[in-house]
């Protein structure tokens, strides 16, 4: 592949809900610039975009690929991104190294959620967009109606570059609104022809609608527009490509991807409008002087770039794939990751069409490559040079509220396990992996439970590990309400020195939850000398680790030693620490015993017209909501504290009864005493835990 300049590369993200088209579309692209010989199709799993076993096996894409392709002298680097919610990760990484979007909406479904939140996720990242509607190959689909449909949600921004011709309810033309003229379809070459007397009136509105928007570029401009005047083809271009750049217009267009109908006229318009990277801002911090950096995609300022995104693939290796933000990139030059603080040098720079590494003798600010094997990199890394240490924020990636117990289905898979997650986790930064040992369980946490399916999958396919995935250990706790007043003697004599420790205690509820217990002591008269008092606390400290009531952590607990007796021969620490043990378990059940469970604070962003669905599923969850806030553009942020037990598949159900519209986010606050149902499961479990243990011994 030729190398090309800032000037002539378009960085371009497509985006949309899933099912859309996507992919499809980037496989039409491909086979018109040359790439490929004949297209691939979703449904047999031969796409360029889909090359991973699990996207072929499920026929969705579950990563963002990147597909460069050469149009018209200029490189067009299309980042083809999943459409399922469960991958978002992967769309924020893309959308972080893109200069434009393609919102794709699929013409037989209309407007869906997953347009929504890709037009959400061009104005945080300030992203040009085009509209593409496909399916137009489809019998009865309506492009008129996604216009609408588009114009009714985001006003008249919205701007058909091209509007369809049918015949006998089939897909036969379009019509240029900026050239006038009308063409049809014979066989693969596009023909000229009459314009259809039906679509005069509505090429009129269309046509008014742009030159509206190019008289509004300059005071010139409106000036000859009230004059009637009318503007060159060349005026025309000039000024939308600054209306499509700002955001003040969003063209549409439509085509077929699999008859490869309206991509020809897609891409020359991605040339002819969307931005190049010169056209966009960029800057970071050089570390030497704590001076803002403007890199601006400059190739003559020193070289920088930025981790974008990582494959670690157990068939092809691993890839950093990098935008260049300044300067040009070489093989063989010597780079430098501050956050690692590891210097490297890039023995070959590549291009990946797919998973096709295209070697490439340099990269140009702007472009987007990859480099393989840079061990110590991440994705969200810079890399700069130690003479100029430059650094750029990180892409802010949503994070997982989804989570799984999950352990090795084989005995000795664990090392293996944990080697294959932490490289699922370098490509994923979705992917959570926490150890919580204190309720003994390895958790995994994603964006949902389709998410978490496909890394199981992905574990055994690809790494040749299984693993289970169970529901996970709720991190109850236990404390007391009452008081209690209890001693313990522990006696043995077996022979020669005996054991002996006896210890008279009081337990109450010490008040704070946040520490397992408070030990203090009033002994008189040496009735149990100061040598064994470590021994008493060290009793308490392993007694609280699994709870008398259902073997669960305890806190809040305040025990005193205040009499006891020893034995100048027999007595050890050893026999103090048992007696405080058997005394603790004696003391806890007197002093009436109670499960806490641990409580969140739920933040829940929904369409106003659904706050009252939420708000009733929060009150069958046990929910208390605290207060609702707008969150503007037609939101409701409904703020409640629920048990964490009670937030089992919310994920699931938000989105089922939002249509996928709703978003939520929680984090601990603190525990509460469980009501008495949940209580004596819990007991009920550990009872027959007990019993089960006793009747295998």
């Amino acid at each position: 592949m030729n190398v090309y300049t800032t000037d002539k590369i378009r960085n371009v993200v497509l985006l949309g809900h899933g099912g859309c088209g996507k992919t499809s579309l980037a496989e039409a692209m491909a086979y018109l610039s040359g790439i490929t010989s004949r297209m691939g199709k979703v449904d047999d799993g031969n796409t360029i975009s889909d090359f991973g076993k699990e996207e072929q096996k499920r026929h969705i894409s579950i990563a963002t690929s990147v597909i460069p392709i050469e149009w018209g002298g200029v490189k067009i680097n299309i980042l083809d991104t999943p459409g399922f919610f469960d991958f978002v990760g992967e769309v924020e990484e893309a959308v972080s190294a893109a200069d434009a979007a393609i919102i794709v909406v699929s013409g037989k479904a209309g407007m869906e959620v997953g347009t929504e939140k890709a037009w959400e996720l061009c104005d945080k990242y300030k992203l040009p967009r085009f509209v593409f509607v496909t399916d137009m190959d489809i019998d009865n689909v309506s492009y008129r109606q996604v216009v609408e449909q588009m114009t009714e949600k985001y006003g008249k921004k919205m701007a058909p570059f091209h509007l369809q011709i049918r015949e006998n309810e089939k897909f036969v033309g379009y019509i240029n609104v900026i050239t006038e003229q009308a063409y049809r379809w014979e066989g693969k070459e596009v023909v000229e022809c009459d314009m259809p007397e039906y679509s005069k009136e509505n090429l009129q509105m269309c046509r008014d609608t742009l030159m509206e928007a190019v008289a509004e570029t300059s005071e010139e401009f409106m000036e000859r527009f009230f004059n009637g005047d009318t503007f060159s083809e060349a005026e025309i271009r000039a000024a939308l490509r600054n209306n499509v750049i700002d955001g003040s217009i969003v063209p549409m267009s439509m085509g077929s991807n699999v008859l490869c109908q309206g991509i020809y006229t897609l891409l020359d318009d991605i040339v002819k409008y969307m931005p190049s990277p010169e056209n966009r801002e960029l800057a970071g911090i050089d570390l030497k002087s704590n001076e803002i950096f403007e890199a601006n995609f400059d190739f003559s300022k020193p070289k920088s770039a930025y981790i974008f995104k990582t494959i670690v693939d157990p068939f092809i290796g691993k890839y950093s794939l990098i935008k260049v933000c300044s300067g040009v990139f070489k093989s063989g030059d010597t780079i430098y990751n501050d956050e690692k603080e590891v210097e490297e040098k890039i023995s070959k720079l590549y291009v990946l069409q797919g998973n096709k590494p295209i070697e490439v003798s340099e990269l140009h600010a702007g472009d987007i490559g990859a480099i393989a094997k840079l061990t110590a990199a991440r994705t969200g890394n810079t890399l700069s040079t130690k003479a100029r240490i430059i650094r750029y924020g990180k892409t802010e990636i949503s994070t997982p509220y989804t989570y799984m117990r999950y352990k090795a289905k084989n005995k000795g898979d664990e090392d293996k396990i944990a080697q294959a997650l932490q490289k699922m986790k370098h490509e994923d930064q979705t992917l959570w992996i926490v150890n919580d040992a204190e309720n003994r369980q390895s958790l995994l946490y994603g964006m949902g439970d389709l998410h978490l399916e496909v890394v199981a999958s992905r574990l055994l396919n690809e790494y040749k590990v299984e693993i289970e995935l169970s529901d996970p250990k709720i991190a109850y706790r236990e404390t007391i309400k009452k008081k209690s007043d209890v001693e313990y003697k522990y006696k043995k004599q077996s022979g020669g020195h005996g054991q002996y420790g006896h210890v008279k205690m009081r337990f109450e509820a010490s008040g704070d939850l946040e520490t397992p217990y408070i030990f203090e002591q009033e002994v008189v008269g040496g009735a149990v000398p100061k040598n064994f008092f470590p021994a008493v606390e060290k009793g308490l400290q392993e007694s609280v680790v699994s709870g008398p009531l259902a073997a669960y952590p305890v806190v809040g607990v305040k025990a005193i030693l205040y009499d006891g007796s020893y034995h100048p021969v027999d007595s050890s620490e050893m026999a103090f620490k048992m007696a405080t043990i058997q005394a603790f378990k004696k003391g806890i059940m007197e002093a009436q015993p109670v499960l806490l469970e641990p409580i969140a604070s739920l933040q829940v962003t929904v369409p106003d017209s659904y706050t009252g669905d939420i708000m009733g599923d929060l009150n069958k969850r046990r929910g208390r909501v605290l207060g609702m806030n707008p969150a503007g553009d037609g939101k409701t942020v409904i703020e409640a504290e629920l048990p964490v037990a009670c937030l089992k598949g919310y994920c699931t159900d938000l989105r089922a009864m939002t249509g996928g519209r709703g978003a939520y986010r929680y984090e601990f606050v603190r525990y509460e005493q469980a009501p008495g149902d949940v209580q004596e499961k819990e007991v009920a479990a550990r009872a027959g835990k007990v019993a089960a243990a006793n009747a295998d011994a």
